[in-house]
């Protein structure tokens, strides 16, 4: 593969060229992870730009629509919007339904808009293993909005949240009593609580608006220089999506006025670093002969009670130790 080819390919955002690009990050074979750093390497003094999104809510909450009508609205007004969209992968099969593409169909002939559904995995927080890098591939392509959504089933959003700069909360008003369902965790994530589908009951999206409100107020800012708001909107019926984007714009001005903004990013960049690296520890762990070798029998000794998983680890370490 031409990667010098590739990159300027990718610079002039030639989508098939970005494809291209993702794909080879996306590869678990060590010869396509090479080439995919080389090519990251190239691409990182061209990336930053971007304003980055996270998007989660509930199954049913209306995440497709909303960024449809979201990311319409954004492509109306000058911008180039990249979702990221992480599919659930089966536990049972590991694929994917990856219909992101289906259910955004008017974005996805937007030529100012570019989707990639990718599976989870068995990534934790349902965050597709190279969602960032294929995020920074999209910054240098010109892409000035990133939204990353999640799988938004129960799992740990935490690894949505450090590498975003806004994480977005997608709620509903007619689901009942909306502080049941809500996790403290979640909520304390959040830089703002979007109340979908508001045009169903006006009223109940009034009664919940302020029990959010109420809510967020008990609750530790995340940020010194930011008050979570909370927004209604109605993304079947392009509702409030002005609102929205005037709310991102007030965010990123705030933080960067702060120096927040940047010292985020920094510390994200860190971060990433780290889970790479046990990312790459761990499979050069499993891949090591002498693991491999006894691994099998070990598990199955801890999974039936012979051995204990201390006594099991230790084992598979000095294994290791011996290459």
């Amino acid at each position: 593969m031409d990667l010098d080819l590739l990159t300027q390919e990718i610079l002039k955002g030639s989508v098939r060229a970005i494809g291209k690009g993702i794909t080879l990050i996306e590869s678990r074979r060590p010869e396509h992870a090479e080439q995919a750093a080389k090519l990251l390497d190239r691409l990182l003094p061209h990336s930053g730009r971007s304003l980055r999104v996270g998007i989660t809510g509930v199954p049913g909450v209306g995440k497709s629509t909303f960024i449809e009508s979201f990311g319409r609205h954004l492509t109306s007004l000058g911008h180039k919007v990249a979702v990221l969209a992480v599919d659930p992968s089966s536990q049972i099969t590991g694929g994917s339904i990856l219909g992101d593409k289906t259910r955004m169909e008017e974005l996805s002939r937007d030529p100012n808009a570019f989707i990639r559904p990718s599976p989870a995995g068995d990534t934790l927080g349902g965050v597709a293993r190279r969602t960032r890098e294929t995020m920074l591939l999209c910054e240098a392509a010109g892409y000035d909005v990133a939204i990353v959504e999640t799988v938004g089933v129960g799992q740990s959003e935490t690894a949505v949240a450090s590498m975003v700069d806004f994480f977005m909360l997608l709620q509903l008003a007619t689901a009942g009593d909306e502080l049941q369902g809500i996790k403290k965790g979640v909520m304390e994530l959040a830089d703002a609580v979007v109340i979908n589908k508001a045009d169903i009951d006006r009223s109940k999206t009034d009664l919940a608006k302020s029990q959010y409100i109420t809510a967020l107020h008990i609750l530790r800012p995340r940020s010194r220089n930011w008050s979570v708001p909370v927004l209604t909107v109605s993304a079947l019926k392009n509702e409030g999506m002005e609102e929205v984007r005037t709310m991102l714009m007030n965010f990123r001005e705030a933080m960067e006025k702060s120096g927040e903004f940047e010292d985020k990013r920094r510390s994200q960049s860190v971060d990433w670093m780290w889970s790479l690296l046990m990312d790459d520890l761990k499979s050069l762990f499993l891949n090591n002969k002498n693991v491999k070798g006894i691994f099998p029998q070990v598990q199955e000794a801890v999974s039936k009670g012979i051995t204990t998983p201390s006594a099991a680890s230790k084992r598979l370490l000095d294994a290791f130790r011996k290459y």
